[in-house]
């Protein structure tokens, strides 16, 4: 109850999307903010934590990206929500077996945490890389922006269309104290963004990355300006599908989504569908949608592990294949993780 006030302190109510920035990322009490969520020990388990696997095929895919663009002197490498930065350390292990690349890159995290920053910098220690936090400031080279189960975790807004009016969702306090949702119709403006998106027209549940998409255009505008590409892979979904999808998790286990207010995860389903149409609208040439099962084919994975596996023991072996199996199989997040990438004209 006590928290309850906190996040409600000085407002009658909050967006969706305002509240959970405070649930998530507020200095003194957000979730991001306080603990580490990652691993056996947090709340949840991610690609990069499973297996080095799939952080040898992001570097690859960067070496990749890097020879599209001509090998440029210099470059800029992104990563976004960069977690406990185990991911970059892989990546950054791997890029030093090619000099050429590891010479010219400057390498960046792009993180919101301080809590999280501080983990980063412990795994990072002995790499040359650096945090920040304004896109104005990268030097004028090509840009790759990569980010895994970065959108994810942005704060979203939710909205609802009944007898062809569109209500936004709210969250407020009552009487004794206990957060409920409340609805109330939405301006003019708000509806013109809305209608802007031809995969929401025939949706009764929105959600709408209202702050996801204003980061995705700052790395728009530095990918259109001195060339380069941005990935996203995350736990999403590519058809129609229309229902709100917010969910939470605490100790691995499902969580009702007020309760263990600033313990517990809350993310929700990306709209691939929606974010390749404001790629689209932002004239960049955007990729197909394809699972992460596919995209980590695509690259090699399995051949990278059975290269791996050939000097392994048997139980070590087990265990290599078994990661893979959770990362590539289509029961697991082969199939439930989608993958995009979106890249300059030039």
């Amino acid at each position: 109850m006590k928290l309850n006030k906190k996040i409600f302190l000085g407002k009658k109510k909050l967006s969706v999307d305002k509240f959970l920035n405070k649930v998530l990322y507020n200095k003194t009490y957000g979730y991001y903010s306080t603990k580490n969520p990652f691993g056996r020990n947090g709340d949840f388990i991610t690609s990069p934590n499973i297996s080095f696997l799939f952080n040898e095929i992001i570097a690859i895919w960067i070496i990749t990206e890097w020879e599209k663009l001509r090998k440029p002197k210099k470059i800029n490498l992104i990563e976004l929500g960069p977690g406990n930065g185990l991911m970059s350390l892989s990546i950054l292990r791997t890029l030093k077996r090619f000099p050429e690349l590891a010479n010219s890159m400057n390498y960046f995290l792009f993180e919101k945490s301080n809590y999280l920053k501080k983990l980063q910098k412990k795994n990072l220690k002995n790499y040359d890389v650096k945090w920040i936090e304004n896109f104005k400031k990268l030097k004028k080279f090509p840009s790759i922006f990569f980010g895994n189960e970065f959108f994810d975790a942005l704060p979203v807004k939710q909205f609802i269309k009944k007898d062809n009016i569109v209500y936004e969702k709210f969250f407020e306090l009552d009487k004794k104290n206990n957060i409920r949702a409340n609805f109330c119709k939405i301006d003019k403006d708000q509806l013109k963004l809305l209608n802007n998106y031809q995969c929401l027209a025939s949706k009764k549940f929105i959600e709408f990355p209202d702050q996801g998409f204003k980061e995705l255009e700052k790395m728009t505008r530095v990918i259109k300006k001195n060339s380069g590409g941005i990935l996203l892979i995350d736990y999403g979904y590519d058809r129609d599908f229309d229902a709100f999808t917010l969910q939470s998790v605490i100790k691995h286990k499902k969580n009702s989504i007020l309760k263990n207010l600033g313990k517990a995860d809350i993310t929700y389903l990306v709209n691939f569908k929606l974010i390749k149409e404001f790629f689209g609208k932002h004239k960049l040439n955007v990729s197909k949608i394809e699972t992460q099962g596919d995209f980590l084919r695509k690259y090699g994975i399995e051949h990278r592990a059975e290269i791996i596996s050939k000097k392994m023991s048997f139980k070590s072996k087990a265990d290599l294949y078994l990661r893979l199996k959770r990362l590539i199989g289509p029961e697991f997040m082969g199939k439930h993780f989608k993958v995009i990438y979106a890249c300059a004209n030039n």
